[in-house]
């Protein structure tokens, strides 16, 4: 069968035409979803992933993340974040996160859940454990120096100002002197 496109297209109308399948002309109605930010708490938070230091508006509700973007306000990312910022709200809402610590015992294979207070007095017991073992009062030439070489701190770029500053003194005032910040790594 020789068919030319103009004939194509008129076929091709008239079985749309009697199937009942054709095109409505009738105007479509549009509504606005509601925002699922809508009653919501924001709070602005710096993304933990690099030393940018992008900050990151939280929409929560009920106690649960129920949105994350770019702070347009931010000097520093004007509102955009990278493929990582973009997916923190995968970071809070995911049913592959763990919510409760997890313990193994030194030489031990099996990971057992334990409750939040025994894994912060654990960590706790470990710290002046490792601390008091290293202690150094005075160093090789009798100088006083008061200070532990048995405990280092790698700390993290998702940390503000004012987070850095507390957790530095935290630090010093346990005696370390083997401090670093990722930001600098």
């Amino acid at each position: 069968m020789d068919v030319s496109r103009r004939g194509f297209l008129k076929i091709s109308g008239a079985i749309l035409a009697t199937s009942g399948i054709g095109i409505s002309l009738k105007p479509v109605s549009a509504y606005a979803q509601p925002l699922k930010i809508k009653y919501a708490k924001e709070t602005t938070t710096v993304c933990p992933y690099c030393s940018v230091g992008c900050s990151i508006i939280v929409s929560s509700r009920d106690g649960k993340v129920v949105n994350t973007e770019g702070d347009p306000d931010s000097p520093i990312n004007k509102g955009s974040l990278c493929s990582k910022g973009g997916s923190i709200y995968q970071m809070s809402v995911n049913k592959n996160r763990l919510d409760k610590p997890l313990y193994r015992e030194p030489y031990g294979t099996e990971w057992k859940e334990v409750t939040w207070e025994w894994a912060i007095e654990k960590i706790a017991e470990n710290v002046k454990k490792s601390r008091d073992k290293s202690f150094k009062f005075k160093n090789d030439k009798g100088e006083t120096v008061n200070r532990t070489e048995g405990i280092a701190s790698v700390g993290s770029a998702a940390m503000d100002l004012e987070e850095c500053f507390t957790y530095q003194k935290f630090l010093r005032g346990l005696g370390l002197v083997y401090i670093e910040h990722q930001a600098r790594i």
